[in-house]
């Protein structure tokens, strides 16, 4: 049973009580903000329901100058998302909420229209959803829906009510791509439709399958008369690829752009202020010797050369045109991040803001707005003033005093320099030394630089533990020697990174080395898989959706086409799997360990969980009730743990277990008490 607190969550004081992980849980988080020609700033800003089932967003207008307190705009109980402003200054955004009109489809979400004063209605809704791409100049929208497979936009509210009623759940597949994160692929295809300021719609890719959007991103030029989109297309092999093509609104014919090929494949197009370039990142293919790099082109729509961004050791991960016609982009910069601006004829770069992590780009009237984040603060929303200070605009979900510092910390590995952030306790002294966790990231293209709702270290600070978390080999942010350093995800090298940080900073004497424990999730789950049969020095190990049997993972996961393209199959490339695949060692692994995974996780199936809880259970040489393992399944969840209550047993359950085999703690009860 849950025990989050019934209380709404305080907004009006910055938080601090890190042992209350309720509290935590229901500190509001800023999602995206929006900025509008006329000076407004909107933010939407996510906290968990009364009984901690899901995170509902509200937009609240946020003060431009940094001086008024915010103020919400919208209270209903489904929320309210994704806000963006129309030409003449309303705000546009979706929300399942009921329609009083009755006009919209009953629990999808619809475009909806909030004017300055008065009440907000709905503009458009479908049976499959709408979701906001883009607004014209002249007031029309580019939006995303689905209709069940083979049929059209206005037949398919009766074709969902029959097959709803007949309870089918059938999904034809003719190839792949079959799933995504967490959800099927086939029984949906996805449309890309122009809606028309009063509401109509007009399906602009009425031909397509299954696959061809299933995972499109795709821009409306300013003048309307355009689409680009990305388009994908199964080739040999079980694969896809992305090519950019072009869609005329008023006749629907549609033209390739950027055709996909060896050279790599395509997405995120973006149109320029005046709709005669185009941006785009170009993804290289991944392979045994190269991992896949993201590169920022710009193209003229006429047709003509691209221009490359000078990107440096960047690592983009959010575009938008500034209205000078410059590119602004966002991204993961050496354990930290920036703002770079791009000369759009040149594709040189200048920093205009660094020293935290940077999303959610937002131009306005006032300057340009977004949301920062570091390991020590949560994203707050803020306005880059034209030195590059950015200026925080008060909103609720602020953190106040930490329960320890955050500094960095560095050392020598081959000639390499590898980073981390360490976060030890106040109490911590030569006296009182603080056990240590290390902790190792997933991607394994990531980068320990922001705040995480999900992995927070300052809620295990507060218990007592320092947390280490470096920032190895094919981390982002470094540029490609970082991302290819390691590759083809090697273990071993990023092992000794992570073990070379770490006594490092064992050498100090307010650290225990005497008492650690390794965390991690994803591919930082597949590290602490892979170490558990490789060392004894860890007191307690935490694998999150680990990768086990490689061989098995490879074949089941929704990534398959990628993973077997650089790994091969098993018996082509056995030396790599009989030293990399966890699984093989299992007979050596002597620490405790907790596996945590969620059953709808298809990028890292349950089945990897459930092979390795079998194994570790079937080996244990010993006595049932003396066994030190454990497994807490999350049936409800994905790859990451999103619904507050879950995030509250989770965070607890991993607690104690390292409390109980790190700190000679209690052990964790045989039913949780959570």
């Amino acid at each position: 049973m849950s025990t989050l607190s019934a209380d709404p969550a305080e907004t009006s004081s910055p938080f601090t009580d890190f042992s209350d992980i309720d509290a935590f849980l229901r500190i509001p988080r800023l999602a995206s903000v929006a900025a509008s020609r006329d000076g407004r700033v909107v933010a939407a800003i996510q906290e968990a329901d009364e009984p901690g089932a899901k995170l509902v967003s509200s937009l609240w207008e946020l003060d431009p100058a940094g001086a008024e307190p915010a103020r919400r705009l919208t209270f209903s109980a489904k929320g309210e998302s994704a806000p963006r402003f129309a030409p003449d200054g309303s705000l546009l955004f979706s929300s399942a909420r009921p329609d009083p009109e009755g006009g919209a489809e009953e629990e999808t979400s619809a475009i909806w229209r909030l004017p300055r004063t008065g009440e907000a209605q709905v503009v458009a809704s479908a049976p499959g959803g709408l979701s906001l791409l883009a607004v014209a100049e002249d007031g029309r929208m580019l939006a995303a829906t689905s209709v069940l497979p083979g049929g059209t936009l206005e037949e398919d509210a009766e074709r969902r009510r029959a097959r709803k009623d007949a309870k089918q759940t059938t999904i034809w597949h003719t190839g792949m791509p079959i799933r995504q994160w967490d959800h099927e692929l086939g029984d949906q295809s996805r449309r890309l439709v122009l809606v028309s300021p009063g509401g109509d719609l007009t399906d602009l890719t009425p031909d397509v399958g299954t696959v061809t959007l299933h995972a499109a991103s795709a821009d409306l030029s300013p003048d309307g008369a355009t689409v680009a989109t990305s388009w994908s297309r199964r080739v040999r092999g079980g694969e896809t690829r992305s090519a950019i093509a072009l869609i005329d609104t008023a006749t629907l014919r549609r033209t390739a752009l950027l055709e996909d090929g060896e050279h790599g494949q395509y997405s995120s197009p973006l149109f320029s202020p005046k709709g005669t370039h185009l941006a785009v990142l170009r993804h290289t293919l991944s392979s045994p010797t190269d991992t896949s790099y993201a590169r920022l082109e710009i193209h003229p729509v006429a047709g003509g050369e691209a221009v490359i961004a000078q990107l440096g050791d960047l690592t983009p991960s959010d575009v938008i045109w500034s209205r000078s016609g410059g590119l602004l982009v966002a991204g993961d910069l050496h354990s930290s991040g920036a703002v770079l601006e791009i000369d759009a004829s040149t594709g040189e770069a200048r920093t205009i803001v660094d020293d935290g992590v940077f999303s959610s780009l937002a131009e306005g009237s006032e300057g340009l707005f977004a949301l920062r984040s570091d390991v020590s603060e949560p994203s707050r929303a803020v306005r880059i003033t034209a030195e590059g200070t950015p200026t925080e605009l008060p909103a609720p979900g602020a953190v106040g005093a930490l329960p320890g510092t955050l500094e960095w910390v560095r050392t020598e590995v081959d000639d390499v320099s590898v980073g981390g952030w360490l976060c030890t306790p106040a109490a911590a002294s030569a006296d009182s030394p603080a056990p240590v966790m290390l902790w190792i990231h997933g991607g394994p293209h990531a980068s320990y630089n922001a705040w995480s709702w999900r992995w927070c270290p300052w809620l295990a600070v507060e218990r007592g533990y320092a947390v280490l978390m470096p920032d190895p080999a094919m981390s982002t942010g470094y540029g490609d020697a970082g991302l290819n350093r390691g590759w083809p995800r090697r273990p071993d090298v990023v092992y000794r990174e992570c073990e070379t940080l770490l006594d490092t900073v064992l050498e100090r004497e307010d650290l225990d080395g005497s008492r650690t424990a390794m965390l991690g999730a994803s591919f930082g789950g597949f590290m602490a898989n892979w170490i558990a049969g490789h060392t004894e020095r860890f007191d307690a190990i935490v694998s999150h959706a680990g990768l086990w049997a490689l061989d098995q993972q490879h074949r089941t996961t929704d990534a398959a086409a990628g993973k077997m393209r650089v790994h091969r199959h098993e018996e082509e490339n056995p030396d790599w799997y009989r030293a990399f695949s966890p699984h093989h060692e299992v007979d050596a692994i002597t620490t405790p360990m907790l596996i945590t995974h969620g059953n709808r996780d298809y990028r890292v199936p349950v089945s990897e969980a459930l092979r390795l809880w079998w194994d570790l259970v079937s080996s244990w040489d010993g006595e049932p009730q003396d066994m030190p393992h454990r497994f807490l399944q999350l049936t409800s969840e994905n790859h990451w743990v999103l619904t507050p209550s879950n995030a509250l047993a989770w965070n607890r359950a991993v607690l104690a277990f390292c409390d109980q085999h790190v700190l000679g703690a209690e052990p964790v009860p045989e039913v949780l008490p959570w």
